[in-house]
């Protein structure tokens, strides 16, 4: 039986990661739950699952969730802040955690997991695109096991051979007979939507993904392609791939959820419904397989599958992210940091849809500039470089604020 820390309980990934904890109920036991301030979801979680501890983000949160419980006939520990986060996340008794908190605020406990030898599901994917060789490095040291959760990812791990599977961040692709990653998106809510139109997009409009179930950050990212960019950055660290092995295809349908091109010319491709409880239950049980509850792709009702090259006058993020990726550290730990502050400024109707990517490039310009590459080499600076976009970046929205 796997027990479970769960970060970022109360969101879409954890819904997930419960409807597979639901179909599998002998296989895992959960141990902890942490989330943010969202006290009446975290409550009916306590309730059902009866974890040991739970875990706020802020002490008003915690108190609040403390006042609910009492009155119930359960007894869970409650704790709140980033260092009960990473205290859960790094438990002798946990063997399994899901790293699904949205943004750097995920980091710190993420890497208290790896740091502690855990199985790390990692659903967060600024993790990585703050963090980089720092956290390769520290699941090499620490033998942490790491399965990547986000859909393409974990499409492209199951192409892999097994022999790459297990040496995730220090695979050799080409030795693997792998020529090309083939990662796809949907190209969210305004693929075909003209270019002029996207000024004015809303936030509801943004939100409102075609084909997935996300939170309103993540679907403002999908809606720009930031989130495709992000998961470039994500896949360059998780395969070891050089810029030329990585590649970025619109595939409106979500079917094919990515690709492996192997230089005999074949092509292998993961394909399934758009949910995430399937790659979520091959995480929490692989090399085994178990039941997801999600239904069976029906090949007759699938139709036409397409493909398109992604269009950098529609998706500049997309094409900024590629940028930084190869750029360095300090390139894509201030993309990432700007991207969150300026979603935020679009969800509170602060800014444009479209001053989204310019802020992040301003952002991003602004600090390649200051050569902070040569202060990246630690978490500690990462942290402090992450701070300072975010102060530029805030910045920056009052400039561009309607």
């Amino acid at each position: 039986m796997r027990k479970l820390t769960i970060l970022g309980a109360t969101g879409s990934i954890g819904a997930s990661t419960f409807k597979v904890v639901g179909q599998n109920p002998t296989e895992f036991s959960i141990v902890a739950l942490v989330a943010g301030t969202n006290v009446e979801k975290m409550a009916e979680l306590c309730m059902q699952w009866k974890p040991k501890y739970a875990v706020m983000a802020t002490e008003q949160a915690a108190k609040a969730l403390q006042v609910v419980l009492a009155k119930l006939p359960v007894k869970i520990e409650v704790r709140f802040g980033v260092d009960a986060m990473c205290e859960v996340s790094a438990f002798d008794e946990v063997d399994t955690v899901m790293a699904a908190i949205v943004g750097a605020a995920g980091l710190l406990p993420t890497m208290a997991a790896v740091e502690a030898g855990k199985r790390v599901l990692l659903a967060n994917k600024e993790a990585l695109v703050m963090s980089g060789q720092l956290f390769i490095d520290a699941v090499e040291r620490s033998g942490a096991e790491l399965l990547p959760v986000d859909s393409e990812h974990n499409a492209i791990f199951q192409c892999l051979p097994a022999s790459a599977q297990i040496q995730m961040g220090r695979c050799d692709l080409a030795k693997e007979g792998i020529s090309h990653i083939l990662l796809t998106g949907s190209g969210g809510p305004f693929r075909y939507s003209d270019l002029s139109e996207l000024e004015s997009v809303t936030p509801e409009q943004a939100i409102a993904h075609p084909n997935w179930s996300m939170g309103p950050k993540i679907s403002v990212d999908s809606a720009t392609m930031m989130n495709k960019g992000l998961e470039f950055i994500e896949a360059k660290w998780l395969f070891n791939a050089k810029q030329e092995q990585l590649k970025v295809l619109i595939h409106p349908q979500s079917v094919i959820h990515s690709m492996v091109q192997y230089q005999d010319g074949s092509v292998l491709a993961q394909m399934g419904e758009p949910d995430m409880a399937t790659p979520i239950a091959l995480t929490l049980s692989y090399p085994e397989r178990i039941p997801a509850g999600v239904k069976p792709l029906d090949f007759t009702q699938v139709g036409e599958l397409t493909f398109l090259a992604p269009d950098y006058n529609r998706y500049p993020c997309l094409e900024l992210a590629m940028q930084a990726c190869y750029e360095g550290q300090h390139a894509t730990t201030s993309l990432n940091a700007a991207n969150e502050i300026a979603v935020a400024a679009f969800l509170d109707n602060a800014i444009r849809f479209t001053d989204i990517a310019r802020i992040n490039h301003h952002v991003m310009s602004k600090v390649c500039a200051t050569n902070n590459h040569l202060h990246s080499h630690d978490l500690e600076s990462l942290l402090d470089l992450d701070r300072m976009a975010r102060v530029i970046a805030s910045e920056t929205v009052r400039e561009y604020s309607r």
